[in-house]
């Protein structure tokens, strides 16, 4: 039997103390009409929080600039949906959860056209590349980053109005920021991209200070990253600790209080020669918390690759891992995402031991008609 005692203590991150150690990553519901939250998402945040799920981060909120996203059905925070994100984090609060809110900025990976009353706006990024050989929208000028940043800020200022205890900057898998960080991407060379990892990461500490000295010490702030992309699995932001150092380091100067690193699959090494994940360079390197995610709990190939012959007891065998490397402190929380689509309990059957009650993602939940599951856009959101 696994003792999963670590996974249920408290941990404080920021001003914010968490009872476990369970996160609900951002994962697009496709459940806003015109950016605000629908019910059955108020639903979806607070069915987790009684399920156990200590932290709730909320999909992708668009920030407060026409560049952001023209998807009606993405959430969005600004002067229109405010209101409604109130309702949202009270929800959660009321259930007995914490929840920040993301935010985030599709940059080039935006869709171009159509008729929304964002769709005349141009598509920005920062070097007009979506990725490597695919040219999108526009190059954003000096003015445009600027008014960029303050949209995100603007948008923090709304979720601190909202009552949430914090947000999360989507800085991964292929969006704006992250568009900013990959040198692929980013070929600018005004101080804010090229070949040095302390420009490119430039504009998301601007954002991260930005919002610190808007919203207080108090507000918590996670900067979400990743090396790979919705187009390349394969991508490296930074293709060594060196680099990673430099990100992470200007990120915690610049007033983040946790670092969020997706990866795919949370239990192989980021690199040779070390057993530590990217979440837990990330840690060392940077001293702050950090939070870990990728496949825990699926039955997947990927999961029986790892774990050897195909045999009953996988959920079980990736809460061990868990457990071990939380114990050797590599990171403080574990981001649990497809796991959560399927099963809201989840986290309370792993407290109970109750392994075989556990209710195994498969991608039939993506479409579920009932009111935990629902319609599930994958967009930014593999855990």
């Amino acid at each position: 039997m696994i003792d999963t005692s670590i996974l249920f203590t408290p941990v404080t991150i920021g001003s914010v103390t968490v009872p476990n150690r369970f996160v609900l990553p951002g994962m697009q519901r496709g459940w806003c009409k015109d950016g605000a939250p629908e019910d059955r998402l108020d639903d979806y945040y607070r069915r987790r929080v009684e399920g156990g799920v200590g932290l709730i981060i909320s999909e992708s909120l668009a920030v407060d600039h026409p560049s952001s996203t023209q998807t009606d059905m993405f959430a969005r925070l600004d002067g229109d949906t405010v209101e409604a994100w109130r309702r949202t984090v009270g929800t959660v609060r009321d259930a007995g959860g914490a929840m920040i809110l993301q935010l985030w900025h599709e940059g080039a990976l935006r869709k171009e056209g159509g008729d929304s009353r964002w769709s005349q706006h141009p598509t920005l990024s920062p070097s007009g590349l979506a990725f490597a050989d695919k040219r999108v929208g526009q190059v954003a000028s000096g003015d445009d980053l600027a008014a960029i940043r303050d949209g995100f800020i603007r948008s923090a200022i709304l979720a601190k109005q909202a009552g949430a205890n914090g947000v999360e900057v989507h800085g991964a898998h292929g969006y704006l920021l992250d568009q900013f960080l990959w040198p692929v991407t980013n070929r600018r060379d005004d101080g804010y991209g090229g070949d040095d990892m302390r420009d490119r990461v430039r504009l998301p500490a601007e954002i991260i200070a930005g919002i610190r000295a808007e919203c207080g010490p108090d507000f918590l702030i996670s900067f979400r990253f990743s090396q790979w992309k919705e187009a390349d699995f394969e991508a490296r932001v930074a293709p060594g600790p060196d680099d990673l150092a430099l990100m992470v380091t200007a990120l915690r100067d610049a007033g983040a209080d946790v670092l969020h690193a997706s990866t795919r699959r949370f239990w192989q090494p980021e690199w040779a020669g070390s057993d530590l994940n990217l979440a837990g360079w990330a840690k060392q390197l940077s001293g702050l918390p950090a939070i870990t995610v990728g496949s825990i709990g699926l039955n997947t190939d990927v999961m029986s690759t790892f774990f050897g012959e195909e045999v009953e007891g996988r959920v079980e065998r990736g809460v061990a891992e868990l457990v071990r490397r939380l114990s050797a402190g590599e990171f403080d929380l574990a981001a649990i995402g497809r796991s959560l689509i399927a099963d809201p309990d989840w986290v309370l059957k792993i407290r109970d031991g109750n392994f075989d009650a556990v209710r195994i993602f498969t991608r039939d939940d993506l479409s579920l008609p009932d009111a935990d599951m629902g319609l599930v856009g994958e967009a930014h959101g593999r855990n």
